[in-house]
């Protein structure tokens, strides 16, 4: 038996709370792992508290990540021992995921977690970090490079936006982080923000052209932001997308990709292909600045969990909520 948040929905609705589970409990899959770290994210707040029906099947284990050690393995590529991560592929909506002692799951599913990373380390990165590669890695193969102008980013002190900020200062890029909390501004720019933007300039419906401000952008907000965030980019200039937290509608013309070349890059960290995934992570072993990225961090104890998730869709979040489960494995 082991302790593991389980989300449960009756007719007079949906629950969570911390439960005890068995082994056998567990879905099907080819990689049983014992879970050292997981990660409380925006998809697990909505799944937790229901507001977003995130979940596709009841009961359900939250946690989209989590870092361990394989401890059964009929998969190929792994065996009892192994250190992998998981970020994704529909862990914690449809297949049992992260914010439990043990996971069942596809070995498909799990990356091997390069040498000189701790396991805590991977979660401290997380799905967060992941995702924010993934789009620092969109804005360079779309030619967005340091020389090129200033980068927005949006949310800028939310758990994606914060390592984002964090990646594109290391990397000589001057960014402009875009937050709906200003007393975060010193914090932003302790990861490396050049400029610190209230995020009220951008939820007002502006025109379907802006004055040119910005080579490249990484925005998880969508909605209204998202488009004045495009209306506002220069000539060629690349938005790489990856959330809907301020909204799932997209309201606006064609006149920044027709009249400026504006690229619009969708990056879905779920069912990134493993090869890409590989890439990822070897880059984020080496290029994380782990100093910086511990200052972010703040631990959660796994019972603590659902009470911390309204407050997260609140924005009362900074950072990355970093769930220590297993941590002795590490």
């Amino acid at each position: 038996m082991f302790d593991a948040v389980l989300i449960e929905k009756s007719d007079s609705g949906q629950e969570a709370g911390l439960s005890r589970i068995d082994t056998s409990q567990l879905p099907q899959g080819d990689v049983l792992v014992e879970v050292a770290w997981s990660t409380l994210n925006y998809k697990d707040a909505l799944a937790i508290t229901g507001a977003s029906p995130v979940v596709r099947s009841f009961p359900m284990v939250p946690g989209i990540d989590f870092a361990g050690v394989v401890v059964e393995s009929s998969h190929s590529a792994f065996e009892p021992g192994d250190r992998v991560v998981l970020n994704g592929w529909g862990v914690g909506e449809r297949h049992w995921g992260g914010l439990a002692a043990r996971a069942r799951v596809s070995g498909d599913w799990l990356v091997p977690l390069p040498e000189g990373i701790s396991l805590r380390n991977a979660m401290a990165i997380g799905t967060a970090g992941y995702t924010a590669m993934l789009c620092v890695m969109a804005l360079e193969r779309t030619g967005v490079m340091p020389d090129s102008g200033e980068v927005v980013v949006t949310g800028a002190a939310g758990g994606v936006g914060s390592i984002a900020t964090m990646f594109l200062a290391a990397r000589g890029y001057r960014v402009a982080a875009v937050t709906g909390r200003m007393t975060e501004a010193d914090y932003l720019t302790s990861l490396g923000a050049t400029t610190i933007i209230d995020r009220a300039e951008f939820t007002q419906v502006g025109r379907p052209l802006a004055k040119e401000r910005w080579a490249g952008a990484i925005d998880v907000a969508g909605g209204v932001v998202l488009a004045n965030v495009l209306a506002s980019m220069r000539y060629r200039g690349v938005v790489a997308a990856c959330g809907l937290a301020g909204g799932m509608e997209l309201t606006t013309t064609v006149a920044p990709f027709i009249l400026r070349g504006v690229t619009l890059v969708g990056i879905d960290s779920v069912m990134c292909p493993k090869s890409e995934r590989l890439i990822v992570w070897q880059r984020l072993a080496h290029e994380v600045d782990m100093a910086r990225l511990e200052a972010m961090t703040t631990e959660v104890q796994l019972s603590n969990v659902v009470a911390l998730a309204p407050r997260f869709l609140e924005g009362e979040v900074r950072g990355r909520i970093l769930v220590p489960v297993n941590p002795q494995i590490d």
